[in-house]
């Protein structure tokens, strides 16, 4: 219930941004009022339209003489109501001039409206860090049509990304409010590109522990750092300059392949390769491949599938039994694709 409840006030503070402090002043004077009110009636036996008066005079400092004549207690009740009020009203002040020292209104208003645009995204993808990986994965997720949030620390970049209409935070990826922040609670990926090793580590112990059922995918640097992100939680980790030399190495070795691939992956022909999830009510379920009729219906190829297990069985027969919740790797044209995924 109380975990609950957090959640919540966590949900708001970062809907609310840097009005939060106004509010929590608006909020503390509010029950100020009511408590003072309902003393003067309570206790004082007055009526409502002279408990009402007497707090506001009281509360706004005004100093006008007693509405009635208060008893001993009243009037000691009278000088902590006065404390109260006035250390509210200079609590909500002061808020107020820290929301103009950050900056300008004009700059607030709209990074309030992009924290409201944040926090409507549901099953969207967190990248953290915008430098030279980060901003490819994000290139390549917008493309897909997929929501993204960048969490990014230099102000060019934050510049750059809101000209482009990116949606970002300007913040510490390693701060748990900043992941909230980010929509993590409903967040589907993450993916942490930071160029710091430690702060990778970080990023995935402290992404994991908030929300245990998100995707993680790391940056590493080096092989024996894999074991310690993996340790923190992250579901796969990379390892960008591997992946490149691996690239270079196999353009000289089979270049034929790789143009293939790439002509695949950047879209130079009508190909793509693609993971399909079978639901339980899928038509598709307890049906073989030859039943299935997938490659004279879509005309796509079944590479291989993934079963709920983890098992992949690569290169799968015609007898192979699709299950429920197994995931089918195809490669066909993008139509098909869509055609296929539509009945799973």
């Amino acid at each position: 219930m109380f975990k609950q409840f957090h959640r919540k006030m966590l949900r708001m503070r970062a809907k609310l941004g840097s009005f939060w402090s106004i509010v929590l002043g608006m909020v503390y004077l509010s029950i100020i009022f009511l408590i003072g009110i309902g003393y003067y009636m309570g206790y004082e036996r007055w009526d409502f339209p002279s408990a009402f008066y007497m707090v506001v005079i009281t509360l706004s400092t005004v100093g006008f003489m007693e509405v009635n004549e208060l008893s001993n207690g009243g009037r000691l009740f009278t000088a902590f109501l006065i404390m109260g009020g006035v250390g509210g009203f200079v609590y909500i002040a002061g808020a107020f001039a820290q929301v103009l020292i950050d900056g300008r209104l004009q700059i607030m208003w709209g990074k309030h409206k992009m924290m409201k645009e944040i926090g409507k995204l549901k099953d969207h993808f967190i990248v953290c860090g915008y430098g030279r990986i980060g901003n490819i994965v994000v290139r390549e997720i917008l493309n897909e049509g997929h929501d993204v949030v960048v969490i990014e620390q230099s102000p060019e970049l934050i510049d750059r990304m809101e000209q482009e209409g990116i949606l970002c935070i300007d913040g510490d990826a390693t701060s748990d409010q900043v992941l909230i922040n980010a929509g993590l609670l409903q967040a589907k990926s993450l993916i942490s590109a930071l160029t710091s090793e430690a702060a990778n580590v970080y990023v995935t112990l402290t992404a994991r522990q908030l929300n245990p059922d998100i995707t993680i995918v790391a940056r590493a640097g080096d092989t024996s750092h894999i074991s310690r992100l993996e340790l923190a939680g992250a579901d796969r980790v990379v390892l960008p300059h591997f992946i490149g030399g691996l690239r270079m190495a196999q353009n000289v070795l089979r270049p034929t392949v790789t143009n293939f691939i790439e002509l695949a992956v950047r879209g130079g022909i009508d190909l793509q390769m693609e993971e399909l999830e079978v639901t339980p009510t899928s038509e598709l379920v307890e049906k073989d491949l030859i039943a299935s009729k997938i490659r004279p219906r879509f005309n796509l190829i079944i590479i291989a599938i993934k079963k709920e297990s983890g098992d992949m069985v690569f290169n799968p027969g015609p007898k192979e039994v699709i299950n429920a919740n197994d995931t089918l790797l195809a490669v066909g044209k993008k139509t098909n694709l869509s055609e296929l995924k539509a009945i799973l």
